[in-house]
């Protein structure tokens, strides 16, 4: 049984302990059923900040993380607070962080951890995308090639094919993706599809019928109307990695233009 608020439980570490933790990833885990539901890296006493936080936040402005620490608390219950590894420099703490938020599939992480795109190249990943990544030959992309390569690692999961995953409610430059004659869909830097884009239309309620569930919230968003490539032209790409200047760390958006 999940043991009931200790009134001792600190909320703070002293400057000796916060000394020799340095960087630290920790996690939240809700008592009343030993899940973790956040992760999280920090110094000093960043752990204990999510809880002072919901005590001073308006219901309405609640993020899905305080409104479960506020249920624990009105269930007369203590977030439990677990250093997960620490006295860390910062890269390995980012490091740690994003694999424990890949571990725990449930969590309600706004983000999948600080600096993520650069640690997701190393991240988790099936055998067979470590061989695809590692092993397939890489695309041939020149400067006079007008490609958009899309990062579809989150949308795929959503969406029953690669096309539908790839090709809309994103944040794109509309008149310079109308540009484009390829469009690519990259999963964990393999090339998983193939598309030309036949015409770009805004992701607003009036086009919900080509793009299944748009909402009011997915504004300023694009998506994209096509069909497959030839066989010609999916075989430069398909199956092949993306080259690695497009997927230097740093460059989080998942768009990527080949072209000015």
């Amino acid at each position: 049984m999940a043991a009931k608020i200790v009134a001792n439980e600190p909320y703070e570490f002293s400057p000796a302990v916060c000394q020799r933790l340095k960087n630290y990833v920790y996690r939240l885990i809700d008592p009343r059923n030993g899940e973790t539901f956040y992760v999280g890296m920090g110094q000093g006493n960043r752990v204990f900040r999510h809880v002072k936080e919901e005590l001073g936040v308006d219901a309405d402005e609640l993020t899905e993380k305080l409104k479960r620490i506020k249920e624990i608390r009105k269930a007369r219950f203590e977030v439990s607070h677990v250093i997960h590894r620490h006295g860390m420099d910062p890269q390995t703490a980012k490091h740690v962080e994003a694999a424990l938020i890949q571990a725990y599939p449930g969590i309600i992480n706004e983000i999948n951890g600080h600096g993520s795109e650069g640690v997701a190249r190393v991240g988790l990943m099936h055998a067979e995308q470590i061989i695809g990544r590692y092993g397939a030959p890489e695309a041939i992309i020149k400067p006079k090639d007008r490609v958009i390569l899309i990062c579809v690692n989150r949308s795929i999961e959503e969406r029953p094919t690669a096309y539908d995953a790839v090709r809309y409610m994103w944040v794109v430059d509309p008149v310079r993706a109308k540009k484009a004659e390829v469009v690519l869909a990259v999963l964990h830097g393999l090339i998983i599809g193939v598309y030309i884009p036949e015409k770009w239309l805004p992701t607003t309620l009036n086009n919900v019928k080509d793009f299944p569930g748009i909402t009011s919230k997915h504004k300023d968003r694009w998506g994209f109307i096509g069909h497959s490539a030839s066989d010609e032209i999916e075989r430069r790409y398909l199956r092949h990695r993306v080259p690695d200047r497009f997927r230097k760390q740093g460059m989080a958006n998942p768009i990527k233009y080949s072209y000015r």
